[in-house]
Order: structure tokens, then C-alpha cells, then sequence
């Protein structure tokens, strides 16, 4: 909320709405003349932001993708503050029927948007060895990656792959055992986290909402973004110093036109303090980037 600054009359997008945490903040800050506008793959998400919010004058709800706000008329006018909170939300983890969480058993479904898309369990059964296991590096950083997959196409080639807690299995047979007294997260997380970000192409979501988020902020709106894991907060800090710091010079090479911020990095990356991580350690991962746009220049 300090990053947002939420302004009375202001113009504020939750692309991200998950369950309302963070609307219902910007709505105690909004007066009558300020709007919200929310968004979210999800059509549990969308079902609870309209009967949560849906009879406010304030406030008006669009089921997609941030990657499409500027398709959304509402954004036409510019924004006084976008927010992204990136990742899997905690009910889509809780639901065993959605197939996010190892934990529960449930579906190889795993998609944000359960109308959109192949789900995990389509993916897996297509996807040859090699393309498996590049998912499960890049976007996971899997050691193990290879070896995983060969043992997701010998088993499939059996019978195909369709549940949670089955893949979770079949993951952590092939996985070298952890050293005596060493605390180790589940062989099968960093292979779920990244069968999920393909599936639903979290990484070029993100860069194409980072991109329509910044053309539509007016000057002086704030960029909010909530990463989980690395690679999105990368993202997020690549995008917001590519336009607020001049790329470094090369003296081998002629000089380029003058650098034009259109961003102000506000503060560095902001993380759970410890009374948050006591009644809330999903944020124990959590990072925080806000930027300001900048006035154009004449």
C-alpha cells in the first residue's frame, strides 16, 4: 500500500486479484471519485471479486490475463498504480482439484485459467524428453532435469500421467536421497514450479504486462510487483532499470542518443519482515519492486 501511494480520485488495476487481500486495501484508500479495475485468470477468482465487489460503483472486473490489460477499455484513460502479485495464489495451492500442490492428490491440471490451454497432464504426454527436461531447467533449475524427464516418458509410455500425487512420486523415485540431518525441500517442487510457469506461460505473461503496464501508468503512478521464486523477480528488476538507468557505455562504440528515464526505482527489493512470516510463511519467498513513471520529457 506505501509503494501503491493510493491517491482518492485515482485510477488503480489489481491484475492480479486472487482473493480480494490487496483490492480491498486500495478500496479503503479510494474515495467516490477513484476507481479499481481487477483482473484475474482464474474463475474462482473473478466469481469471488464479483461478489465481493461487483455492486460498487468503483469498481469493474475483467476475467484475463494481465499480459491483455490494454485491451481492457477501462485502461484507456491512464493509471495511477498497477500491481502484479506473480505465482500461484494460496486457494489454487489448497484446492487438490486445481492440481497445483504435490501435497494434495488431484488432477495434473495446474492451469491458471482452467478454460485456456493444455493442462500438465496434455503437456506431459506429448512433450518429448528434451522439451521436458529444458522446462524443468530453465524455469525450475533442476539438476535433476534429464533423468526426470526419461523417467516421465518411460512411465507415460505405460500408462498416461493424470494425477498430482503420482508425478510427485515418480519424481522423487529417480532423485539422488538426501544427506542424513540435512533439511531438504520435496524432490518434486522445483519440477512442479516449473511444469506450472510453462503451462501457463507465467515468464512471457509477466514481460508483456511489465510493458502494457508502463505504457498505460500516467506520470507519477506506481508499479507494484509481488515475485516468489528468482526468475520473475529477475524480470521485474531487469524491466525497471532498462528505464530508469542508461544502459553502460562502450568506448569502442559511437556514442548513443541521449538515455530518457520513463521510471524511478522506489527503494530496492523489499522483503517479509519476521511478524509477517509468523501468521503468513508463504511470504517467507516474497519480493517486493515499486517503481514511479516519470514525467515525458519536453
Amino acid at each position: 500500500m506505501e509503494g501503491l501511494r493510493v491517491r482518492e480520485d485515482g485510477t488503480y488495476l489489481d491484475g492480479t486479484f486472487g482473493r480480494g487481500g490487496h483490492a480491498r486495501g486500495v478500496l479503503q484508500a479510494l474515495g467516490s471519485g477513484g476507481r479499481l479495475l481487477l483482473m484475474d485468470k482464474d474463475p474462482d477468482a473473478i466469481t469471488v471479486a464479483e461478489q465481493s465487489f461487483g455492486a460498487d460503483p468503483r469498481v469493474s472486473i475483467r476475467r484475463g490475463s494481465f499480459a491483455d490489460l490494454a485491451r481492457w477499455d477501462a485502461t484507456a484513460a491512464g493509471l495511477d498504480g498497477v500491481l502484479f502479485d506473480l505465482g500461484v495464489s494460496s486457494p489454487q495451492l489448497d484446492v487438490a482439484e486445481r492440481g497445483f500442490s504435490f501435497g494434495k492428490d488431484g488432477p495434473l491440471d495446474m492451469r491458471m485459467d482452467p478454460d485456456a490451454g493444455e493442462s500438465a497432464a496434455q503437456w506431459l504426454a506429448r512433450a518429448s524428453a528434451d522439451e521436458i527436461a529444458d522446462v524443468l531447467w530453465t524455469y525450475g533449475e533442476e539438476r535433476m532435469s534429464r533423468r526426470i524427464a526419461r523417467a516421465i516418458v518411460e512411465r507415460r509410455a505405460e500408462a498416461p500421467i493424470t494425477r498430482t500425487a503420482e508425478l510427485a512420486a515418480l519424481i522423487a523415485s529417480v532423485m539422488p536421497r538426501p544427506k542424513a540431518g540435512r533439511h531438504e525441500i520435496h524432490p518434486a517442487t522445483r519440477s512442479f514450479q516449473a511444469i506450472r510457469i510453462h503451462v501457463n506461460r507465467e515468464l512471457a505473461d509477466l514481460e508483456a504486462g511489465l510493458e502494457a503496464a508502463h505504457a498505460a501508468l500516467r506520470p507519477g503512478g506506481r508499479l507494484a510487483v509481488i515475485s516468489f521464486h528468482s526468475l520473475e523477480d529477475r524480470i521485474a528488476k531487469r524491466f525497471i532499470a532498462t528505464h530508469s538507468k542508461a544502459p553502460a557505455g562502450n568506448r569502442r562504440l559511437p556514442e548513443a542518443t541521449g538515455f530518457v528515464p520513463t521510471l524511478r526505482a522506489v527503494g530496492g527489493a523489499q522483503k517479509a519482515e519476521a511478524d509477517e512470516l509468523a501468521g503468513n510463511p508463504r511470504a517467507r519467498s516474497a519480493v517486493l519492486r515499486v517503481a514511479e513513471k516519470l514525467e515525458a520529457a519536453a
